[in-house]
């Protein structure tokens, strides 16, 4: 694979053979940003590729190099491998458990020649963890509830040797979690908390939180079915936050992981929780209900303020939140809210480097006054439109008070189409990026 500018272009044609060399001129090839032209040697092989490596390319637009004709390719020229790499990587996934016939069977595809230098066993790290999250979120809602859940983090943790132990049914009543209980309870698979530690306990507490609402019908605020299709990703943030803790702990960093993630589903039933309920929370709050079809804030609040008792030095929670997320940032920008400016900024450049686009939204306290309720301490939702995704996270404010650093990712979890790199499906966002930050704020 020769990476190519339109100013380079004619000197690597001309170390091709003739005939290679008319092939591209034939094809009018210019070296255009992300464009790809294999050329074919006598035989109706491939003999070269020629891919247009600018920094006017999507960031991994490398990764469509992963459906060329299946054989073994070397990079040539390329201003920056590494990327280029992980890029080939990103866009070798697929998701076949539900192929007949090929059932965790992988098709012959193009594989690369790792270049000098290239640090292979962190990548196969991130990339796992990426594959992890993915595979979570394409599995479906029937193979895929919150026992089903719960056993892949099991799995996780057992890998590792952490500590894990769930919490099930009524006895979240007898452990103080009402709201995670409340909204689950109208399924017929029972809810859970999931909860796993690992790690020196002298070490910095990093605690990861994710929501787990394996199916989401919005409840009896039911929603139109072009809206539930997808529900099967409202997991998104707890898939995530597992490839998280992948990483941390195959790395070895040197933190207190704990991992905490509500796993529900939210059904309806004669016993489902209703629009107008008030429900207590593990804080003490009395959160009066506006639209059961926000129930993804409800059980993040009772683990957040679980995971707030024990002082963490950082406390990451990670869901599939708001709509109001997308229409502000579409599919491919992740939001962010946290009030330390330092992590923030450290974020956003982590995020830059390894091509994980985040971008910081306000916790804008003057729209907390859009939560209030005439009946009990808060609403969880507003009764207007605005500030979706800035309210959602205000409201989740309210339940963390002593960690050190607090950062909220209201993640999609979904690409919509496939692009180079991110095939259609369940995807990893901003976990590459917090994994970098991770590294530096915690050196081995």
């Amino acid at each position: 694979m020769h990476a190519v500018t339109p100013d380079t272009l004619d000197g690597v044609v001309a170390s091709l053979t003739p005939a290679a060399a008319r092939w591209v001129e034939a094809n009018g090839y210019t070296g255009a940003p992300g464009s790809i032209l294999s050329v074919p040697d006598a035989e109706g092989g491939v003999a070269a590729v020629l891919f247009g490596d600018s920094a006017d390319a999507p960031a991994h637009a490398a990764g469509a190099l992963a459906s060329l004709t299946p054989g073994t390719y070397r990079l040539e020229g390329f201003a920056d491998p590494a990327t280029a790499c992980i890029a080939f990587a990103l866009g070798s996934y697929s998701f076949r458990t539900y192929r007949s016939g090929g059932e965790g069977k992988e098709p012959e595809r193009a594989r690369l020649v790792v270049p000098k230098g290239f640090d292979l066993p962190a990548a196969r790290i991130q990339l796992e963890a990426v594959a992890l999250a993915r595979d979570l979120i394409n599995t479906p809602s029937n193979d895929m509830g919150p026992e089903e859940l719960a056993e892949a983090a099991r799995r996780l943790a057992d890998r590792f040797g952490a500590t894990f132990s769930t919490i099930t049914g009524d006895a979240l009543l007898e452990k103080n979690f009402p709201m995670i209980h409340a909204v689950g309870k109208a399924s017929t698979r029972a809810p859970r908390l999931i909860d796993f530690s690992w790690g020196d306990p002298s070490h910095p507490r990093l605690t990861l939180v994710g929501k787990g609402v394996c199916f989401d019908t919005g409840g009896l605020d039911i929603k139109p079915s072009s809206s539930m299709l997808l529900m099967k990703k409202d997991m998104g943030g707890a898939a995530n936050v597992l490839g998280l803790a992948l990483m941390v702990m195959a790395s070895n960093l040197p933190v207190r992981l704990r991992v905490l993630i509500p796993a529900v589903e939210n059904a309806i039933s004669g016993n489902a929780f209703r629009p107008g309920d008030i429900l207590p929370s593990r804080k003490g709050l009395f959160v009066e209900i506006g639209n059961t079809d926000a129930e993804g804030r409800l059980v993040l609040a009772d683990a957040l303020a679980l995971a707030d008792e024990e002082d963490p030095d950082l406390l990451i929670d990670m869901a599939t939140l708001t709509g109001a997320a997308r229409v502000a940032l579409g599919p491919e920008v992740m939001p962010f809210y946290t009030h330390d400016d330092a992590f923030a900024q450290d974020l956003a450049e982590k995020a830059a480097d390894v091509s994980d686009p985040l971008w910081r939204m306000p916790l804008w306290k003057p729209y907390a006054k859009m939560l209030d309720s005439k009946v009990a301490d808060i609403n969880h939702v507003t009764s207007g439109g605005f500030a979706g995704s800035i309210t959602a996270a205000l409201f989740l404010e309210q339940f963390v008070e002593n960690a050190s650093v607090w950062a909220h990712f209201d993640i999609f979890g979904w690409n919509p189409s496939s692009r180079p790199g991110h095939p259609e499906g369940g995807e990893a966002q901003a976990i590459r990026a917090l994994f970098a930050q991770l590294k530096t704020r915690y050196p081995a």
